[in-house]
């Protein structure tokens, strides 16, 4: 691969990148979307990589590896498909609000539903992935809490740093352990490794906090929410995907995406019969009149199901946004920027060093970009550093409230209340919980680390 990094080229390419990521950083200010400037950036730095090669006749190799970074991508953006098309249908069937009403009315003290809600973030972010769990826990936070804004504000500190490290050991609870699995440097088992560290970093943090929690009980009162016909069968769809995904990837070697859409082919089939069994109940009521209630002359407050809402309804800006940031990486990388980077981190500070600072950064800049270039360096490392580098772009995140997407959507919920000033006033006790998680690894895994 050529090298670009000294020439203007090279520097109007980062700087182009530099620019478009200042802007994502700026989005709540400026509610510019952030994969508005990366899909433009991505645009232009390959337009950039394509002259620079040109200049030494290597024109076609340009296409080639703007089809490999093609490549990766159209792998994630199908494996999330389906995984985002399946939480939402269990949003449409109340599975969530169910779940949050329950928790309601179980009329816990404060400080049983701080411990409860940090553990279920932990436990259902591996399978749910971190932000959807951060933002049903948030919303049972905030309705237990009622006007009590310290007992929120330090509830969903708590919730995003458990569902954070709750997503650090499975390849379904965040995007980055979902990269290093469908690049093959980390079998799906492996990442169990993590289970303790991950719980290590979530526990000491949330002890420290509830220490200051009352135990003193909420009076929030709210209707019951019942699961809508299909819901749990949904649930159960959802559960067989994953096991068939890892199975087929495991035993017969198939890229994860291809379980994963056929588990959402089954969904779109399921989805059908719900859609005729609600359009059936629709035309047996009294009161349906043959057109309003399909909503001919006007949009209905309830509908029959339809998947294709619950494919709409996916978080195509997140998506979009993926592909701007990881053709970006992968044109720097075509310039040459990643392999100068990956002597300094790996070669010059060494494997665990850099492993470590790149979980500081990315409570900085969003953990995405900067796995996906760790992945396109593709170091010569240890499993257990693969696992450490893991692990530390997972939960360092959790250091600020704006590392994670998880801590972002909080702040959006809870606004006012959930704050980067708030959470930036226990980061203490979360950078103790980040040393002791990379020092459990460090220990417990020691094998792993061996060449």
């Amino acid at each position: 691969m050529l090298s670009f990094t000294d020439h203007w080229i090279g520097y109007m390419a980062l700087a182009v990148f530099l620019i478009a990521y200042v802007l994502v950083i700026v989005e709540e200010g400026l509610h510019l979307r952030k994969s508005k400037p990366v899909m433009v950036a991505a645009g232009v730095i390959w337009i950039l990589t394509a002259l620079a090669y040109a200049t030494q006749e290597q024109s076609h190799l340009v296409a080639e590896l703007l089809r490999h970074n093609l490549l990766e991508y159209a792998e994630l953006l199908l494996f999330l498909l389906s995984a985002m098309t399946y939480i939402n249908t269990m949003v449409e069937r109340q599975i969530f609000a169910a779940l949050r009403t329950r928790l309601v009315s179980l009329g816990l003290s404060f400080r049983a539903v701080f411990w409860l809600t940090g553990t279920l973030a932990f436990l259902i972010s591996p399978v749910a992935d971190n932000l959807t769990t951060a933002l049903v826990m948030g919303a049972v936070v905030m309705a237990i809490g009622g006007g009590d804004r310290r007992f929120i504000s330090v509830a969903c500190i708590n919730v995003v740093v458990a569902a954070n490290a709750g997503g650090a050991f499975s390849p379904f609870g965040d995007i980055t352990t979902l990269m290093v699995w469908q690049k093959g440097v980390v079998r799906f088992g492996g990442f169990f490794a993590l289970f303790v560290p991950s719980l290590v970093n979530w526990m000491i943090p949330a002890l420290l906090i509830s220490l200051t929690i009352p135990h003193k009980k909420s009076s929030t009162n709210i209707e019951p929410v019942q699961v809508k016909h299909g819901g749990y069968l949904v649930v159960l769809l959802f559960l067989l995907t994953i096991a068939g995904t890892v199975l087929m990837h495991h035993l017969l070697e198939i890229p994860p995406f291809l379980g994963m859409m056929t588990g959402l082919g089954i969904l779109k089939s399921y989805g059908y019969f719900l859609r005729r069994r609600e359009l059936n109940e629709w035309t047996e009521s009294p009161a349906f009149d043959g057109e309003t209630s399909l909503g001919v002359s006007h949009k209905p407050a309830v509908k029959p199901f339809d998947v294709f809402i619950s494919m709409k309804r996916v978080e195509w800006d997140t998506l979009m946004f993926f592909y701007g940031i990881m053709l970006c990486v992968g044109g720097l990388g075509a310039m040459g920027y990643l392999t100068s980077l990956s002597g300094v981190l790996y070669k010059d500070l060494g494997a665990t060093t850099a492993n470590i600072l790149i979980g500081l950064f990315s409570a900085i800049v969003d953990n995405i970009p900067v796995m996906f270039a760790v992945l396109s360096m593709d170091p010569e490392m240890s499993l257990g550093q693969w696992l450490l580098v893991t692990l530390t772009a997972g939960v360092g995140g959790s250091l600020l409230s704006i590392g994670s997407a998880a801590g972002v959507a909080l702040m959006g919920q809870a606004r006012g209340i959930y704050t980067f000033s708030a959470h930036l006033k226990w980061i203490w006790a979360i950078a103790l919980g980040y040393a002791a998680s990379i020092a459990v690894h460090l220990g417990m895994n020691a094998v792993l680390f061996s060449p």
